[in-house]
């Protein structure tokens, strides 16, 4: 007997330590596209110093798998760069940001400025030589990400129409993969999130689309085209944990986070 009070003893007063410090064992784990994975890891990173007794796990794999991780509620949050399906339209979701989509070349090629049909077309495969295009007597490298990157529907949506990417196209699992072998190939072409532009070792240069420059202003502007919004996805309204991340996220002091890495505020809103 005296055993078991001694054992409740210890059980009331891990209770009420948890309770009062607010702390939780309740982990919330996110996954999905790898766009926005860096930034929500950002996020998380400036969220522990509010809320260190809450473990948030993020984990990448794609728009479509981070959807369908919510789908099968293995997470509760999915990351997605590109729009929901209409088959996906029963989901709940957020815009936390938007992003352009920045079409990089390697610094060591002249070409700065390509229309949309011209990129719509090198992309297609109608266009295989930079000289069509002003550039060196070399052959184009094309590089594109894989079926169900968010990104690259993004891509396919504001550039392809109804063309599809050459099957000679080098796919990618990452913004980052795609980027380094841009800086690394100077015959090479490839789009990413504006964001990872000058995240590197070595650099890339970002192409002007019809003139226009990929930078902040132009994109909220709405000049340049060529952006996407973040979103996070539920299976349903979220509550708890859940909300409380995205209510940070959705403060001054997560937007300004997301400001701060190149990314424009979203609209806040829930569906």
């Amino acid at each position: 007997m005296r055993k078991l009070y001694v054992i409740l003893i210890i059980a009331c007063t891990v209770f009420f330590a948890t309770a009062c410090n607010g702390a939780s064992s309740v982990a919330v784990t996110i996954a999905g596209s790898t766009s926005v994975q860096p930034y929500i890891e950002i996020l998380v990173e400036d969220y522990a110093h509010i809320h260190p007794e809450q473990i948030i796990d993020v984990q990448g794999g794609g728009s479509s798998a981070g959807i369908q991780a919510v789908e099968s509620g293995t997470a509760e949050l999915g990351m997605s760069s590109r729009a929901l399906y209409e088959s996906e339209a029963h989901l709940w979701s957020i815009e936390i940001a938007a992003d352009g989509l920045a079409i990089i070349v390697n610094p060591q090629n002249p070409v700065t400025n390509l229309t949309k049909s011209q990129l719509c077309g090198i992309y297609a495969g109608e266009y295989t030589n930079w000289s069509e295009l002003g550039g060196a007597d070399v052959k184009i490298h094309v590089i594109t990400r894989e079926e169900g990157s968010g990104t690259r529907s993004a891509f396919e949506d504001m550039v392809m129409g109804e063309l599809r990417i050459t099957p000679k196209a080098i796919v990618q699992a990452s913004n980052g993969a795609v980027r380094q072998l841009v800086s690394d190939d100077p015959y090479s072409i490839g789009y990413i999130s504006l964001g990872l532009v000058d995240n590197g070792e070595k650099p890339v240069s970002a192409v002007s689309i019809d003139g226009i420059k990929a930078t902040h202003d132009n994109i909220s502007s709405g000049e340049y085209s060529l952006f996407r919004s973040f979103l996070l996805v539920a299976a349903k309204e979220p509550v708890g944990n859940t909300m409380q991340f995205i209510k940070y996220i959705q403060s001054s002091n997560g937007q300004s986070v997301l400001l701060e890495e190149g990314l424009i505020p979203g609209n806040g809103s829930g569906d």
